[in-house]
């Protein structure tokens, strides 16, 4: 089993992975599809169904739909060339795309919120349609959007290519038990075996090069929401608070009058940066979903910057340790909210940063497989319930416990010697088995849990 380091974190843009990303994905692909077909076509149209439809507006699937079908992809998105063409498509009725023909599109009439039809693949499910000039349609694609910007047709899904293992690669674990079967036979670390793999694919400097690139998204999008103030889009009118923490806690910083516990906050302030940068739309990092974008980057900058003794030589260990632990994770469970709750967006993250934390802090393949299993099992069970279906209530603060949860077990595993009763596969079983049974409506569709308690305006 093999998830590539970068397959695990893309760069890209907020609210959400799996509701902003993925469908401007799903979208850049059917226009390549449009581009290979023989039909000439003259309008597209789009349904979303199950989560995407009940937490769309709140997530801008629309938005992001639109942007896919004008050209956009979540690398390389210019938030001021999308305004001024998503204001040309909605006064013109037409999207010009490269390739192309020039194609009818009314925001009003073509996309479509399908909130009764349930399409069977995943929670997370469009269809994208082009028509002839005559308005019917002449090619139609089902896509999935499973998690972490990972996108799917229908075919693809049933064909098991989300758990398809590709060209072999020197260390193929597919459960934890095997990767520290692996490790012990080898000799080798987690993040060894996992640099082989990715070498084994990309090369060396591809590893290299791409991990520099991730370390400083990640930290330009904490250096950007500690700067930036005012109120996140959506309509709840909650306020960005990561600036105000933050120069609070620099005021304090020498005065050698802090309580030990402030350092939750400073781990707090940079998993909130991210995530208010990520409610606003900005330029983040899957880590391994928008949602659980700032529990890793809060980690790592801990690390850093707290940390003594703390090496950015280590940054690439921490990656490829995280990334081994985010595979397994979905590879064996999931990490989208909308089919297993927020126990597989920022669970998931906890132990992929705890994992990360353990091993360059010195942790044995033992210590840290036992990281990850404390920072998911505290996370089990936890559900996906956004207030109006914006990436803001509670995620935002959810991210900074979950960084603290993740330092907290991966300072538990340091403590002791790796043995521990519950196995990292049994608590990722267990996972599944919650999220499979866990009602729909705490599972990103904003129709359960504090997004019907709490008001929305």
């Amino acid at each position: 089993m093999f998830l590539s380091v970068f397959d695990m974190f893309k760069v890209g843009i907020g609210p959400s992975s799996s509701h902003t990303m993925g469908p401007m994905v799903a979208a850049g692909r059917f226009l390549d599809q449009m581009r290979a077909s023989p039909f000439k076509f003259a309008g597209l149209r789009a349904s979303l169904h199950g989560s995407l439809a009940f937490t769309g507006v709140g997530h801008a699937t629309d938005r992001a739909t639109i942007l896919g079908l004008a050209g956009f992809t979540p690398q390389d998105y210019d938030a001021e060339a999308a305004e001024k063409v998503l204001e040309e498509i909605k006064q013109t009725h037409r999207i010009s795309v490269d390739g192309l023909p020039e194609l009818r599109f009314d925001p009003v009439q073509d996309m479509i919120f399908d909130y009764d039809t349930k399409l069977s693949g995943h929670a997370n499910g469009m269809m994208l349609m082009a028509t002839d000039a005559q308005g019917d349609v002449t090619l139609r694609e089902t896509y999935y959007s499973i998690g972490g910007g990972f996108v799917m047709t229908e075919k693809e899904l049933a064909a098991g290519k989300d758990t398809d293992e590709g060209a072999p690669v020197p260390f193929p674990f597919k459960s934890a038990a095997e990767m520290l079967e692996m490790a012990a036979k080898s000799g080798k670390t987690i993040a060894a075996m996992k640099r082989a793999n990715e070498e084994a694919r990309g090369g060396a400097d591809n590893l290299r090069e791409g991990s520099k690139r991730l370390w400083q998204v990640m930290r330009d999008c904490i250096d950007r929401g500690l700067t930036t103030d005012g109120i996140l889009p959506g309509g709840l009118q909650v306020k960005r608070r990561a600036k105000g923490i933050y120069d609070a806690l620099m005021a304090e910083r020498g005065q050698n009058q802090s309580a030990p516990h402030t350092i939750n906050d400073w781990m707090s302030v940079y998993a909130m940066a991210v995530n208010e940068e990520n409610a606003a739309g900005g330029q983040v990092v899957t880590a391994p979903t928008n949602g659980a974008a700032g529990v890793m980057p809060a980690t790592l900058r801990y690390y850093l910057d707290h940390v003594p003794g703390a090496s950015e030589a280590h940054i690439e260990d921490f990656l490829l340790t995280a990334a081994a632990i985010g595979g397994l994770v979905k590879y064996n469970a999931s990490i989208s909210g909308a089919e297993a709750g927020c126990q597989a967006e920022v669970g998931s993250a906890a132990a992929m940063s705890a994992a990360g934390l353990c091993a360059v802090l010195g942790g044995t393949p033992e210590q840290i497989e036992n990281a990850a299993e404390i920072a998911l099992e505290h996370h089990l069970g936890m559900t996906c319930d956004p207030v109006k279906g914006l990436v803001q209530v509670p995620c935002i603060e959810r991210n900074g416990l979950g960084a603290i949860k993740a330092v907290s077990a991966a300072s538990l595993a340091l403590r002791g010697d790796g043995t521990h009763l519950v196995p990292l596969d049994a608590c990722i079983e267990t996972m599944r088995q919650t999220g499979v049974d866990m009602s729909e409506k705490y599972k990103e569709t904003s129709l359960g849990g504090l997004a019907v308690n709490v008001p929305n305006c």
